[in-house]
């Protein structure tokens, strides 16, 4: 009887082994193999023109260095985060808190939040572009009924950064939101009633109750959304007049420029050791928030 449950128990593992083996030939395909192309060709001088591309070591890297586009894409790019995250967490945290304790039309104000979510990037790019306009913007409208003086936002260094920082928090407030209502819902009850029998309430509960066993939920909404910022394209592009993150690069974002250096100026080798650069901040940041911000806690 062992040897037939034996190989009825091997021929399951084969095939387990079999089907995990096809997704993660499919990763590593489309993930890890243009990886390590592009670390190949960031050590090449790789001119889509040219068709000599020597070996060049870490050249394309301490160009990079000294390119002050590159610099300025990497503040900007940090700005987005610092600005972004706190804000986007605040929001997400305090809706879902709020949402949680009503009982009529949740679901439905779970779907109005949640719709910005899965709007095509573009469209909601195009959307906030109108609504910034000096000319016609509905933003501009309010400002001189109110009687105070109309702003440039997407036309000014100084405020297209925060322009554009408020759409993508505000299209990924609904999904921070989703995310934070799951985690709210996933603390067992017992723990609040303990608590308000001991007469703690209000603050006290969401001090020492909610945002010690949320933490998971708000390491995950952390990392998610500083992976989101760090690699910000679709809404730059769509929103500052053109692909040079504009005004005065004050909206530049490290893969925008990337896709300047690749695919207007042809430098593929310095767009590949760019993208080395911003693969390892977000692993870096990433592993870093995740050890500092991980607590476990127990009661």
């Amino acid at each position: 009887m062992s040897v037939p449950q034996l190989r009825l128990g091997t021929r399951r593992a084969l095939w387990a082994y079999t089907f995990l083996f096809v997704p993660l030939l499919f990763y590593i395909a489309i993930r890890l193999g243009p990886a390590f192309s592009s670390l190949y060709i960031s050590l090449h001088e790789w001119n889509l023109i040219s068709p000599s591309k020597p070996f060049v070591g870490l050249q394309n890297f301490r160009l990079l260095a000294r390119d002050p586009r590159f610099v300025q894409a990497a503040v900007n790019t940090v700005r987005y985060v610092l600005v972004g995250i706190p804000v986007q967490m605040a929001l997400g945290l305090a809706v879902a808190v709020l949402l949680q304790r009503i009982n009529r039309f949740r679901g439905l104000f779970r779907a109005l939040y949640f719709m910005p979510f899965v709007t095509p990037v573009v469209a909601a790019a195009w959307v906030w572009q109108w609504m910034y306009s000096e000319s016609f913007g509905p933003l501009n409208e309010i400002l001189a009924t109110v009687g105070l003086p109309l702003q440039p936002f997407l036309r000014s260094p100084g405020q297209a950064l925060y322009a554009v920082a408020a759409m993508i928090i505000w299209q990924y407030l609904g999904f921070q939101i989703v995310i934070f209502l799951a985690g709210l819902e996933a603390i067992p009850r017992v723990y609040y009633e303990a608590a308000e029998v001991d007469g703690a309430s209000g603050w006290r509960l969401f001090r020492h109750i909610t945002v010690p066993l949320l933490n998971p939920t708000l390491v995950f909404s952390v990392v998610y959304g500083t992976i989101v910022f760090l690699q910000l394209f679709t809404q730059v592009l769509n929103m500052t007049f053109g692909d040079q993150g504009g005004p005065l690069a004050g909206t530049l974002t490290v893969v925008l420029y990337v896709y300047q250096l690749g695919f207007q100026r042809f430098m593929m080798g310095e767009a590949a050791a760019a993208t080395a650069v911003l693969f390892v901040a977000i692993l870096g940041i990433t592993l870093l928030q995740i050890r500092v911000l991980s607590k476990p806690v127990e009661y």
